[in-house]
C-alpha cells in the first residue's frame, strides 16, 4: 500500500496510482511503494489521483476559502478527513476541497450542513486543505480574559498530548494552547519567553525576524514555567536546581504532531525559554522545489557533489539557516533499497521511511553509538552537528574507511569549516584528506509578491558600501513595499529562499591544503574568481536580479562589505 500526507491507499487504489504515476515518467515504475513519498513530488502525487477521478486538480486553494462556509463545521473533523469546503459557485453549487476523493466522509458530512446545494469536488494537497483550515480558523492569540482566569497557584499534573486546537479546560492550558497555535499557524520557527525587570513576555521568530513583543503578565512568569517542564515530565522543583534545562514534548495540531524542542537557561531577572517548532510539513523539502529551489548552477554542483562515494560533506551557516533541512533533502534524494543510511541527530527532526533513525539523548551517548554505526554497514552517515574534537575526529574515522558523511557546522563561510576542523584539534592533511566538499548556506527573506515595490538603480554610496559596479546604478528591480500589506503581515517579505555556496576539495586543492601550498580563504577566492561554481554572493545578486528579494534583506545574512574575486 502507498501511504503519502498522512493518507493510505489500499492495493488497488496503489496499483491504479502507480500506473498512473509511469505514464507521467517511466522512471517511477522501478520504485517500490515504500519509495514514493521520497520520490515523487506532492503535485505529481496528487495530479495522478485527479485524473484517474477525472477531477481537476489545484494546488494552491487557501486563499480562496470562503470563511463563512466553516461556521459549522468542525475544523478537527475537516483535517482528520482531509477536506473543506471552499466556496460556492453561482446559488447552487458548493466547491470543496479534498486530498483523497474515495473516502466518503466529506459528502457525508457536508450533505447535511448545506442541504440545497450541490457538492462540487477538486484535489488538492492535503498540505492546503489545512493551510485553507487554518487561514479562517479565528485565533489571534491569548486574550486578557485567558490570562485573568489562570490563578498562580493552580497546579497542572498528568498532562500528556497536548492538543492545541481544542478549548482546554484549566486556564493555563488554555494560554499556551493558543500560544502554540498561532506559532503554528504563522509558521513560526521559534518562541522566546523573555523575562524583564518590569515586563514578562513572548516573541514568535518569523521567517527569521522577532515579531513584536506580546505581554504576559508578571504572575504568571513562574505559572508558565511549571507548566513546560510538566509537558516534559520534568519535577517542577528542577527550575530551581539546573541553570539550563533542555527537553522535548509533543503538540497536537488538528490531529498533526508537532515535535517542540525546549531550552531553558537562568537569566540576571530569571530565565529565558526557547520552544524550536519543528514541524514536518515545513521542513520536508524536496531539492530544486520551494525554499530548496536552487538555480541551475546551484543544482549541478549540488548534483555533483551528491555523487562523491566516500568522505565528508559539510554544510555551514548560523544557527536557522536551513542546514539541516538541506541534508536531509539530500538523504531523500539518496535514498534508495540498496543503500544503507544510518542518522545519529539530536533530535530527529525528519523521519525518512527507509532510512535508520537514532536520537542522541545526551552527549555521553556519542561515542558509543558512533562506534556501533561503524559496526553496522552503512554506507551513508548522517551526524547532526561537529561540536567538539571528539565528534570531528569520529567524523574523520568514518570518512577515511569508506563512508559518505553528512554533517553541518557553524561557520561564517565554507573555507572556514577548514579552520573550525582545525580548532578543534584535526591535524591539516587529515582535514584535506577526508572533507570532499564544503558549503554554506543561508536563508533570504523574499519580496511579498502581491505589494513588493519597482525599483530602478542602486545609490552610488549603496554601490561603494557593497562593492557592486556601475551597471547597478540603473539595473531594474524590486524592493520591499513600507509597511507591507495584509498577505505580509505588514512586513514587505514573504517566506525565504535558500542559496548554497559549494566549494569541492578535489584530489589537486587537497594536496595543495596538506603540503600548506594554499590556505583556506585563498582557494575559496580562487574559485570564486574561476566563476565556475555558485557562491553566497553570486547567488544573492542573482534574485536581486529576478526581482525575488532586494539588498536589505541580503545585507542582513551575508556580509556584502566585500568582493569575492
Amino acid at each position: 500500500m502507498i501511504g503519502f500526507d498522512g493518507i493510505s491507499f489500499n492495493e488497488l487504489i496503489s496499483r491504479r496510482i502507480m500506473s498512473e504515476l509511469t505514464v507521467h515518467d517511466p522512471s517511477y515504475a522501478d520504485l517500490a511503494h515504500d519509495q514514493i513519498p521520497n520520490r515523487v513530488s506532492r503535485c505529481s502525487f496528487m495530479a495522478s489521483i485527479a485524473k484517474i477521478n477525472g477531477l481537476p486538480f489545484y494546488p494552491t486553494i487557501a486563499e480562496f476559502c470562503d470563511e463563512s462556509l466553516h461556521t459549522n463545521c468542525d475544523p478537527t473533523v475537516m483535517s482528520r478527513g482531509f477536506f473543506t469546503p471552499l466556496c460556492l459557485s453561482g446559488t447552487d453549487k458548493l466547491i470543496v476541497a479534498l486530498a483523497n476523493p474515495w473516502s466518503p466522509l466529506a459528502e457525508e458530512y457536508l450533505a447535511p450542513r448545506f442541504p440545497h446545494l450541490e457538492i462540487v469536488k477538486i484535489i488538492t494537497l492535503a498540505s492546503e486543505i489545512n493551510r485553507a483550515i487554518e487561514s479562517v480558523v479565528t485565533n489571534s492569540g491569548p486574550s486578557t480574559a485567558e490570562f485573568e482566569a489562570i490563578e498562580t497557584d493552580d497546579q497542572d499534573e498528568g498532562i500528556h498530548d497536548f492538543d492545541v486546537t481544542m478549548d482546554q479546560k484549566e486556564p493555563m492550558a488554555q494560554l499556551m494552547a493558543s500560544i502554540l497555535a498561532d506559532a503554528v499557524k504563522l509558521r513560526a520557527s521559534d518562541i522566546h519567553f523573555k523575562v524583564e525587570k518590569e515586563a514578562f513576555y513572548y516573541v514568535f521568530r518569523i521567517d527569521g525576524d522577532l515579531s513584536h513583543k506580546i505581554m504576559i503578565p508578571m504572575k504568571l512568569k513562574d505559572r508558565v514555567d511549571a507548566f513546560l517542564l510538566n509537558l516534559m515530565k520534568l519535577p517542577t522543583e528542577t527550575r530551581n536546581t539546573a541553570p539550563g534545562i533542555s527537553g522535548r514534548f509533543t503538540i497536537s495540531y488538528y490531529h498533526r504532531p508537532i515535535d517542540i524542542r525546549y531550552e531553558r537557561h537562568q537569566t540576571y531577572r530569571g530565565y529565558h525559554l526557547t520552544l524550536r517548532l519543528l514541524d514536518k510539513n515545513h521542513i520536508k523539502l524536496t531539492l530544486g522545489k520551494g525554499a530548496l529551489a536552487f538555480d541551475e548552477e546551484t543544482q549541478f554542483a549540488l548534483n555533483r557533489v551528491m555523487q562523491i562515494p566516500a568522505g565528508i560533506i559539510v554544510i555551514s551557516g548560523p544557527t536557522g539557516s536551513g542546514k539541516s533541512t538541506t541534508l536531509n533533502a539530500i538523504l531523500r534524494e539518496l535514498n534508495r533499497p540498496e543503500i544503507n543510511i544510518l542518522t545519529l541527530e539530536n533530535p530527529v527532526e525528519d523521519e525518512v521511511p527507509g532510512i535508520t533513525h537514532c536520537n542522541l539523548k545526551s552527549a555521553k551517548e556519542f561515542k558509543p553509538m558512533i562506534a556501533s554505526f561503524m559496526r553496522s554497514d552503512p554506507d551513508i552517515i548522517l551526524m547532526g552537528e561537529v561540536r567538539d574534537l571528539e565528534s570531528a575526529e569520529l567524523a574523520i574515522e568514518a570518512s577515511i574507511t569508506g563512508h559518505k558523511v553528512l554533517t553541518t557546522i557553524h561557520t561564517p563561510r565554507a573555507s572556514q569549516i577548514i579552520e573550525r576542523f582545525e580548532q578543534l584539534g584535526i591535524a591539516r592533511w587529515k582535514i584535506a584528506q577526508a572533507l570532499k566538499a564544503a558549503c554554506a548556506q543561508r536563508l533570504v527573506k523574499t519580496l511579498c509578491p502581491h505589494c513588493k515595490e519597482p525599483a530602478t538603480g542602486i545609490s552610488s554610496n549603496e554601490r561603494k558600501t557593497f562593492f557592486l559596479d556601475d551597471t547597478w546604478a540603473t539595473m531594474p528591480h524590486y524592493v520591499a513595499k513600507a509597511g507591507g500589506c495584509g498577505a505580509c503581515r505588514n512586513t514587505g517579505y514573504k517566506g525565504r529562499t535558500a542559496i548554497l555556496e559549494i566549494i569541492p576539495i578535489t584530489p589537486e586543492m587537497a594536496d595543495k591544503l596538506a603540503q600548506g601550498q594554499i590556505t583556506p580563504y585563498a582557494m575559496e577566492r580562487q574559485i570564486a574568481a574561476e566563476g565556475l561554481l555558485p557562491s553566497l554572493r553570486r547567488s544573492a545578486l542573482r534574485l536581486i536580479r529576478e526581482g525575488k528579494t532586494d539588498l536589505a534583506a541580503i545585507s542582513k545574512v551575508i556580509d556584502m562589505t566585500y568582493s569575492d574575486v
